[in-house]
């Protein structure tokens, strides 16, 4: 009997790893299922057309198609380094990306610890409305509000300017004004929005930590500073480690809405010199090579960034 008994348990099979991978994948299927559209529509919108990069390495011919344009190697991405105007676009990408990093990260935290230390009533959402508004104005009509604001002639700002008895001063035609004009509108735009995220993640503090803290005597700012602090840096890292990750990927709408050619000297960046290059000059090629040369300093400034995360504060992408 002992012999047969120990037989039987002999014959049984452990499961393979394919097995529990399908008993894992069964499990969850609701879940995989409710990812399948976002998954599908980034394999077919992100990853499938990147096989189209290789035109960066080629003299791209339309009636030739992908295959069978020639192959010319690293030619244009030379071409683009010793091009005059390659200092200038990277200065300027930088100067603009680093600026709006600088004075728009910090504001939507410093206007999500201030919304919520209000009491939930009129005033708190009303000043919610008024904050997150502008976030929802198309990127036309925020540059023409600029615009119109900003003329020297009729616009408010030079009235206003005038009025406390300062010159006017012509903000779209001033190269040194673009960088600040630009910022600020999406500043004034985003740093409503931008707040949500850390309203979320204040909204798992755990009350009974202020209440014994105010027992204890803390102040309001010492309760937002060792407690309301503490639990969004995780959130405030990963967004900044984001944000490092897309310092050169600027949008080329809006600057291409303020820019004219009084502020070309600070306004010419890789995203516009790119959409002028592909788009209206037709050289496919030259501006698919420094859309990859971007795209490749994003991916080394995230993959850098986030190490540096993981060995500082233990918190990282991955």
């Amino acid at each position: 009997m002992e012999l047969t008994s120990h037989t039987s348990h002999s014959t049984v099979k452990p499961k393979t790893k394919w097995e529990k991978t399908k008993i894992k994948l069964f499990r969850g299927r609701q879940l995989y299922l409710f990812v399948l559209p976002a998954f599908l529509v980034t394999l077919i919108f992100s990853y499938i057309p990147m096989y189209g990069v290789i035109i960066a390495f080629k003299d791209f011919i339309p009636s030739l198609g992908i295959w069978g344009s020639p192959w010319v190697g690293f030619k244009h991405f030379q071409r683009f380094f010793d091009s005059y105007y390659f200092w200038d676009l990277i200065k300027n990408t930088l100067g603009i990306s680093i600026y709006s990093l600088a004075v728009g990260f910090p504001l939507p935290i410093i206007l999500a610890l201030a919304l919520n230390e209000l009491k939930d009533g009129r005033f708190k959402k009303f000043t919610q409305t008024v904050t997150y508004a502008p976030n929802f104005i198309s990127v036309v009509v925020v540059c023409g509000m600029v615009i119109a604001f900003l003329t020297p002639s009729t616009g408010i700002i030079n009235h206003l300017l005038d009025f406390l008895g300062f010159e006017r001063i012509s903000f779209m035609t001033d190269p040194k004004w673009f960088k600040t004009v630009y910022v600020l509108s999406g500043v004034w735009q985003g740093t409503g929005w931008g707040s949500v995220i850390y309203l979320a993640a204040l909204s798992g503090v755990d009350t009974q930590l202020h209440e014994a803290a105010t027992v204890d005597g803390a102040t309001r700012l010492q309760r937002i500073w060792y407690i309301n602090i503490p639990t969004i840096i995780p959130t405030m890292v990963i967004l900044l480690i984001m944000n490092v990750g897309s310092l050169m990927s600027m949008g080329y709408e809006k600057i291409l809405l303020m820019q004219n050619a009084l502020n070309m000297d600070s306004s010419n960046v890789i995203a516009t010199f790119v959409y002028k290059q592909g788009l209206l000059d037709a050289q496919y090629s030259y501006a698919s090579a420094v859309g990859l040369f971007n795209a490749a300093i994003n991916a080394f400034l995230l993959i850098v960034v986030n190490k540096i995360s993981r060995k500082v504060s233990e918190t990282s992408l991955w």
